[in-house]
């Protein structure tokens, strides 16, 4: 039990230096932009084309309200959670980001060190910027999982998976979403591609098979043949299948957008789907991935979880999304702010201060338990089911 609202308001209200820690996603966006290059920032806060899917991905939001009912709490609320036998003390995850040195000096070892403190799962990205040994080394037994970008090498996959498997990764994360770069302006413009630089390829320069015939200390060798590499357009349902087919650990599919699709991943022997747009990176003019969530949610049945990404912004968000089907959620751009802003203790940061806004939230709206969310605790923005117009004596 809980009550991580309480014990970090009267710390914020008691504290000797207020206005310390931003508080909003927006306040922590303009901190880490000042913290940053040009570059570096709009690398993550940018978005595919003309940014309409970012966009998108906020409005499903903003269709969506909480279901309020009075005097229905408890002191403490139940937020703890399991996912395929992960534990994590409220429904979030750290999602998946590569590159992180470009936001802070410490990179992924920041953020697995704060995950890893809050015992909230940390999914290590293939584009890291640090081994997927060393994140390990730095979490100790935290729960941690491991994305995969499914590659043009099948013996490159297979190292990477045996490496995950060996460290002590309880999951793999396979995103399909990113078999072409997407077309994203900001960095056009700015010639920017951290990968073409040696930076997020610390996997690959300690991968032995990958650097088989590679001159990994050649920048522009090592970044030309990740990209050879990575990109693969003619990837199939057939690659999905035999990936699951090769590893040991459970298996969720990210980037599914579709109920079909997620049948399909489901009928490969998926363990979990990820419903993503990759935070609106790659396909302008897309889906919002909240308005995908509940027909996949319903496709699936129950049978196997369900977790979100893409356009995730505060607890409340949290709640709306298990609402419609989620079974937890990835965090991404709010984590990578508090990590550009103060490294391990800025993730720290937004990790307890999205907990305590899922707590506030579930409080306030009736409930005593992440549990407790379903279809009935959201309605559309400007509407009134009709539960809530018929009163009751029932508590």
């Amino acid at each position: 039990m809980t009550t991580f609202s309480t014990d970090l308001a009267l710390e914020i209200y008691t504290e000797d230096q207020p206005g310390r820690w931003p508080l909003t996603y927006e306040e922590w966006a303009d901190r880490a932009r000042n913290s940053l290059s040009t570059e570096a920032f709009d690398y993550v806060a940018g978005s595919a084309g003309r940014e309409e899917t970012a966009r998108a991905n906020r409005t499903a939001f903003d269709n969506w309200r909480l279901r309020v009912r009075m005097l229905r709490t408890a002191p403490e609320r139940r937020l703890h959670t399991e996912i395929l036998g992960t534990p994590t003390p409220g429904p979030i995850m750290l999602a998946p980001i590569g590159v992180q040195e470009i936001l802070h000096p410490a990179a992924e070892l920041a953020s697995a060190a704060a995950a890893s403190e809050a015992q909230v799962p940390f999914i290590a990205s293939t584009a890291s910027s640090t081994s997927l040994e060393d994140i390990a080394a730095v979490m100790g037994e935290a729960p941690r999982w491991f994305q995969l970008y499914p590659g043009a090498r099948h013996d490159v996959d297979a190292s990477l998976i045996r490496r995950a498997e060996d460290a002590g990764y309880s999951a793999l994360v396979v995103t399909l979403d990113t078999t072409l770069p997407g077309f994203r302006p900001r960095d056009l413009a700015k010639s920017y591609l951290p990968f073409l630089r040696g930076m997020g390829l610390a996997n690959f320069r300690t991968d032995p098979v990958f650097r088989s015939g590679v001159n990994v200390d050649d920048v522009a060798e090592l970044g030309r043949e990740f990209l050879r590499t990575m990109l693969v357009p003619h990837l199939a349902w057939d690659d999905v299948a035999r990936l699951i087919e090769s590893t040991r650990l459970p298996v969720l599919i990210k980037g599914v957008l579709d109920a079909e699709d997620a049948l399909i991943a489901q009928s490969c022997g998926a363990a979990g789907i990820v419903v993503s747009n990759h935070g609106g990176r790659q396909v302008d003019g897309a889906i919002g991935a909240l308005d995908a969530l509940p027909a996949i949610a319903r496709a699936v049945g129950g049978e196997i979880p369900v977790l979100f990404d893409s356009g995730i912004r505060s607890g409340s968000d949290v709640l709306k999304a298990m609402a419609l089907g989620a079974s937890g959620v990835l965090v991404g751009r709010p984590y990578a702010y508090g990590l550009a802003v103060a490294g391990a203790p800025g993730v720290a940061r937004v990790i307890r201060q999205m907990l305590a806004e899922i707590d506030s939230a579930l409080a306030l709206s009736g409930n005593k338990s992440v549990a407790d969310i379903s279809r009935d605790s959201v309605v559309p923005a400007g509407q009134v089911t009709a539960t809530s117009i018929h009163a009751t004596t029932s508590i």
